[in-house]
């Protein structure tokens, strides 16, 4: 079993604190940025960054359904980490600077993989997948914060 990685970035029109708001805004923004492989989202505890506890389930393929669980926290300013209670996965959101009125928003998950040939499969398309879907998420995010 090896670690698994898919990481996307996008930079927006917007201040990082408004974008960095949006982000860790689950019980109102988020929602809205979630794209068609999200459902039954759900804030379960808090709301608003570190110390939420949100569910929603997320279908990265036809066949693959993950139940996710995720502990909110802000370990430095300007990162979210999302922890999956139900699994190894651990996504960061990152947003920085990077210009004037403009930010950069990194998104990494990582988790452990399958082994075998399905592992071989899984690392090297799951990746793929999960980048096409945060390409979506990031999408009605700069949407959001660039009105």
């Amino acid at each position: 079993m090896g670690q698994v990685e898919a990481t996307t970035e996008r930079t927006v029109k917007g201040r990082p604190e408004d974008v960095y708001a949006a982000l860790a805004d689950y019980r109102g923004t988020r929602a809205g940025l979630l794209p068609e492989q999200f459902s039954e989202y759900e804030v379960r505890e808090g709301g608003v960054g570190a110390g939420t506890l949100v569910h929603w389930r997320l279908q990265a393929t036809s066949k693959r359904v993950r139940d996710c669980l995720l502990d909110v926290t802000e370990p430095m300013a300007g990162q979210l980490v999302e922890t999956d209670r139900n699994s190894t996965m651990v996504t960061t959101w990152t947003v920085t600077p990077a210009g004037e009125g403009r930010s950069r928003v990194v998104v990494t998950s990582t988790w452990t993989g399958a082994s075998g040939v399905g592992g071989f499969f899984e690392r090297t398309f799951a990746p793929k997948g999960l980048g096409r879907i945060y390409d979506a998420l990031l999408d009605k995010l700069a949407a959001k914060v660039e009105q």
